[in-house]
């Protein structure tokens, strides 16, 4: 009953014309984001981030805006993956599967639609999930001592390659780049400069908001001048959306899909590390293996479209619990809203639910709202965010460069800050043509700080005694975790990817 009237609180908060507008442009700006091939919710929510902080919102505001676009970025990833082929983010692949043979058979405006309730019944059931599972793990990280905690973050570093990641070398590498930019700065408690290199403007350290917007959003942008790609206005003309209601028989088919699916994405998305990708993933293997009797997915199965929309943003739901319990990102979009809480002197973990009750249920309410508001919006203006796809890249690009450096320069007003932008803006392109995953690098910036200090308390309490590290059950039980997940993406991992890969290719060869 507490519960229930916490999230009543929340909806007062949620519910204001500020608070609703900003979930609808949220939203807005999501499905578009998330419709344009390559950009997908984590560069979505990046590039946003410095207009939330030039707008001067409050936190609850800010997440409001920025978890919806975070959730319509997941709505929006299907509308190129459908009508394209081209998945507008990771987890959008396996919709590409049958969604677009669907669009080829003439029934790509079926597929959307099914794929928008989808994505509704996989994020609604995904936060009654959140709210009922989020409070449970802050009772059980009230035990959390700094031995513990510094096993936690391990944890999410050894965890964050995730099932669908190339390479647990290259994941390992990113984490150490980013643990190694976070020791940039004074040291908290010995006040000496650590790799400043006599550089005033680093004794603060690095800004994480500008290490996000440039490996993220700049990084984009240089991909897009090495390549000069203007290839999305060339598809755009061709898209037919056709007929948009699917029947009722079509929806009663998919009903047990649906709720299966978000039940194993979700499940995927609380796992620190596995995030959408494997939720999609799962929720479309299992489907195949459950109700496949004729061999039909993969040539245009309604379900086979359900199944992982329903599974990606249930984990895009789930991801949020243990980035709001514990203070650990789920995924690479959560670890940038981890970055949004930490810059607005938000502590996220166990506390955060007793210290800001007004943010955490305030930002529950609205993602029910946004929910509601994507379903309304993505429906009968499928065709509006279809013509997006007709933006060439040239006009898109220098947009979203604009947006990166007039924001980071309202958030802090530093040239300095600009340059650095641009450093990693590099930085993201060299590592994205080495194919190493930029998440780890962002979660070592975040959390360095944090880790190091944690184990700094733990040794200098048990008196300079390693052994404090493994002392209880809790921290032995996580190092257990942090181990297997991350030996296990070695052995499973690639017979993932080439199931994936080979779905990808059986359903090319029937198409040819």
């Amino acid at each position: 009953m507490d519960m229930l009237s916490s999230l009543g609180d929340g909806f007062a908060i949620a519910l204001t014309w500020q608070n609703i507008g900003l979930a609808l442009l949220g939203c807005f700006l999501g499905t578009i984001m998330g419709a344009l091939p390559g950009l997908g919710p984590s560069n979505g929510v990046a590039i946003l981030i410095p207009l939330a902080f030039t707008l001067g919102l409050g936190p609850t505001a800010s997440l409001i805006l920025l978890t919806s676009v975070y959730y319509g970025a997941m709505y929006g990833g299907r509308i190129s993956s459908i009508l394209l082929n081209i998945p507008g983010d990771e987890p959008a692949m396996m919709t590409c599967l049958d969604g677009y043979p669907m669009a080829q058979q003439g029934r790509a405006g079926e597929a959307l639609t099914l794929s928008g309730i989808a994505s509704f019944v996989g994020a609604f059931f995904a936060t009654w999930g959140l709210i009922l599972l989020a409070p449970q793990l802050v009772k059980v990280a009230l035990l959390f001592g700094p031995a513990e905690y510094f096993a936690l973050f391990a944890l999410a570093f050894a965890t964050l390659g995730g099932v669908s990641s190339t390479n647990q070398a290259k994941s390992a590498f990113a984490a150490m780049l980013g643990l190694g930019l976070a020791m940039i700065g004074v040291d908290t408690q010995t006040g000496v400069p650590r790799f400043t290199y006599g550089e005033v403007h680093l004794y603060d350290g690095i800004d994480f908001l500008v290490a996000i917007v440039g490996l993220f959003a700049l990084s984009e942008v240089f991909i897009f001048l090495e390549h000069r790609h203007g290839s999305a206005d060339a598809a755009g003309k061709k898209i037919v959306v056709g007929r948009l209601t699917p029947s009722w028989s079509v929806l009663k088919k998919c009903t047990p899909t649906m709720l299966r699916s978000t039940v194993l994405g979700f499940l995927a998305g609380v796992l620190p590390g596995a995030g959408a990708s494997l939720g999609s993933f799962i929720a479309y293997s299992m489907e195949k293996k459950l109700v496949d009797r004729d061999g039909t997915f993969g040539k245009g199965d309604p379900r086979g479209v359900a199944a992982p929309e329903a599974g990606n943003n249930a984990a895009a739901g789930g991801a949020l619990v243990p980035m709001l319990a514990l203070g650990v990102p789920g995924s690479g979009t959560t670890a940038v809203l981890l970055a949004v809480l930490l810059a607005l002197n938000i502590t996220p973990g166990p506390l955060l639910f007793q210290n800001n009750p007004d943010v955490v249920w305030g930002l529950i309410a609205a993602l029910f709202i946004a929910n509601f508001m994507l379903l309304a919006m993505n429906i009968p203006m499928v065709g509006l965010f279809t013509r997006v796809l007709m933006v060439p890249p040239r006009i898109l690009m220098p947009v979203v460069a604009m947006v990166s450096f007039v924001g980071i320069y309202g958030i802090s007003g530093s040239s300095f800050d600009l340059m650095v932008m641009v450093g990693f803006g590099v930085l993201g392109w060299v590592l994205r043509k080495f194919d190493v995953p930029l998440v780890p690098v962002i979660l070592g910036t975040l959390l360095g700080n944090q880790m190091e200090n944690n184990l700094r308390r733990a040794v200098t309490i048990s008196n300079g005694d390693w052994t404090t590290l493994v002392d209880s059950a809790l921290s032995i039980g996580l190092w257990t975790v942090a181990v297997v997940g991350f030996l296990l993406p070695i052995f499973v991992g690639g017979m993932v990817r080439r199931r994936m890969r080979r779905a990808g290719d059986e359903e090319g060869s029937i198409r040819d």
